[in-house]
């Protein structure tokens, strides 16, 4: 099917393919988030886990990316996508069962279900990158921007829905066995994959030596002037979002004194505004071009994350609201016109290891942005953090209004062709 064709017949929710890929992965992103929920429950009250133990197991499923990142998209450039996709559900799939499996057998450990959070993690490293590269073998170029932001916006849904049926599975089937719901949206996600009538082909290439094929990733990444830019932009992003993440629940408890239930209703603004912008990307790009999207999207929602430090009891709970659905409505519709840049971009025999050298570089920044967040709460205390993280955020616009972004309209939509 064809861009035009698409457009005639109602666009992408009429692709078949794309439609199966929609609904596999957004029903593996909700058992993915219930499970984020369910694993520190059953530490916490069935396993008597200490506080250190509980950062470890936050941390479990962020540590591969720094040891296995940049191989995998050496690995994805050189396999089938949907076989590695279909292989890393199977993977998690048999790790999240020896969960319930060694309760119900009374011999689960928190190290059991710590090594299961580190291995489904490295498991994700290669299903996020073989995901992200499969894409543009699905549709056409020209609808890599809505199906983008048609995955983004389903993917916050999630993040909005997924803590409170996680809470309600617990409650009522209790934590271990509620993992079995994660179980069952993989397999949903493998039938999906399955189901996918596409012919995938990889670029025909000489197999060189592991080492080279990283460093042309990382060749790549750092010698592009547009992919370096956007690169660093995210990398700073995220760690002043680390930031934000670790210190928005205290301070909503301790500095603005919000009960733990109107916590966690503050808390889904922020995911509602992810949903907004996921689907406000591609009427933005279109209206104003990808590259000039980009920034005035940034710079219009990022200052209103300076609501946030300003929240105070009563009325003022609306400056949090408002503040967090601004800000993260922005950073999710720059996510859709960065990641629809870099799939259109790059070229396809490269795009496994381009995809995992800048969410390498993106997720490195995230353990260091909550240590430093951690360490301001102690120094400066809650809301003094709360203004330098948002502040932060803010300040990420100016790498976006260095040159050459500034003087385009769009971004170019591959090496061979100009931006405009």
């Amino acid at each position: 099917m064809t861009s035009q064709d698409s457009a005639r017949l109602g666009g992408l929710w009429n692709h078949r393919n794309f439609r199966l890929l929609l609904i596999g992965e957004t029903t593996s992103k909700l058992g993915t988030s219930v499970t984020a929920v369910l694993l520190p429950l059953l530490a916490v009250g069935t396993l008597h886990a200490s506080p250190w133990m509980i950062g470890l197991l936050t941390a479990a499923p962020w540590v591969p990316w720094l040891i296995i990142g940049l191989p995998a998209g050496a690995w994805v450039d050189r396999l089938p996508r949907r076989t590695i996709m279909l292989s890393c559900n199977l993977v998690s799939a048999t790790l999240l069962v020896s969960v319930p499996a060694a309760w119900w057998l009374d011999t689960l450990s928190i190290w059991h279900v710590l090594v299961v959070a580190l291995l489904t993690g490295a498991a994700s490293v290669f299903f996020s990158t073989a995901y992200s590269a499969y894409l543009p073998s699905l549709i056409d170029k020209a609808d890599l921007m809505d199906g983008n932001a048609k995955l983004q916006a389903a993917d916050q849904t999630t993040r909005v829905a997924g803590p409170g049926l996680g809470g309600l599975v617990a409650q009522f089937v209790g934590s271990a066995i509620g993992l079995l719901f994660e179980v069952l949206a993989y397999v949903v996600s493998t039938v999906c994959l399955l189901s996918i009538r596409a012919t995938e082909s990889l670029p025909a290439r000489e197999p060189r030596p592991m080492v080279r094929e990283i460093a042309d990733g990382l060749r790549f990444v750092t010698g592009d002037r547009y992919v370096r830019t956007i690169t660093v932009f995210g990398a700073a992003v995220n760690m002043a979002l680390a930031g934000y993440q670790a210190t928005q629940i205290v301070f909503l408890v301790r500095s603005v004194g919000a009960a733990p239930g109107l916590v966690g209703m503050l808390v889904a603004f922020g995911g509602a505004g992810g949903i907004l912008g996921g689907l406000a990307a591609s009427r933005v790009s279109r209206r104003f071009g990808t590259a000039r999207g980009l920034l005035y999207v940034q710079l219009v929602a990022s200052p209103f994350g300076l609501l946030i430090p300003l929240t105070h009891e009563g009325p003022g709970l609306a400056l949090f609201a408002v503040g967090s659905t601004m800000m993260m409505a922005g950073l999710v519709a720059c996510n859709v016109i960065i990641v629809s840049f870099r799939q259109s971009y790059c070229p396809p025999g490269l795009i496994g290891r381009v995809t995992a050298t800048t969410l390498f570089v993106n997720f490195s920044t995230i353990p260091l942005g909550a240590l430093l967040g951690g360490a301001m709460n102690t120094v400066l205390g809650l809301r003094p953090t709360m203004w330098v993280v948002c502040a932060g955020l803010c300040a990420t616009s100016g790498i976006l209004l260095s040159a050459p972004l500034r003087r385009l309209r769009d971004l170019p939509v591959s090496q061979h062709v100009p931006a405009a």
